[in-house]
């Protein structure tokens, strides 16, 4: 069966839009969602621009849920353990730091942050 030109573009335009609104209201769900697992867990705010703080907040919040489970849950960490790797990421707060650690796996965790540089962590306070 083909579809004509005209009910394809119709079809696709209406498709972007939805994708876009879809899009849109998933990124707000996944930054309340972050913004509340921040502010639970006591995370600091972080640095940069508008937009990369927002990124951020997500990324930090997928990276240390899914390196809790993976470690915690699934893995041999105790929770003792898991409160000092939580120690160690509160001090990065460059957004960017967050954002470029987005893909790695959750058994790197402790090495990254241990790699971090004193221009991840502007301030040695974890605790503001």
């Amino acid at each position: 069966m083909q579809i004509s030109t005209i009910c394809w573009k119709a079809a696709k335009d209406g498709g972007d839009q939805d994708k876009a609104t879809w899009l849109e209201a998933k990124r707000a769900a996944e930054q309340a969602e972050s913004d509340a697992w921040s502010e639970q867990y006591q995370m600091p705010p972080l640095e940069g621009t508008t937009r990369a703080i927002a990124w951020g907040v997500r990324c930090r919040h997928q990276i240390l849920a899914s390196a809790y489970t993976a470690l915690v849950i699934e893995g041999g960490t105790s929770e003792t353990a898991w409160e000092e790797i939580e120690d160690a990421a509160r001090p990065i707060t460059r957004s960017g730091w967050w954002i470029d650690q987005r893909s790695s796996e959750p058994d790197d965790l402790t090495e990254l942050l241990q790699a971090a540089t004193s221009a991840d962590r502007p301030t040695e306070n974890p605790h503001y």
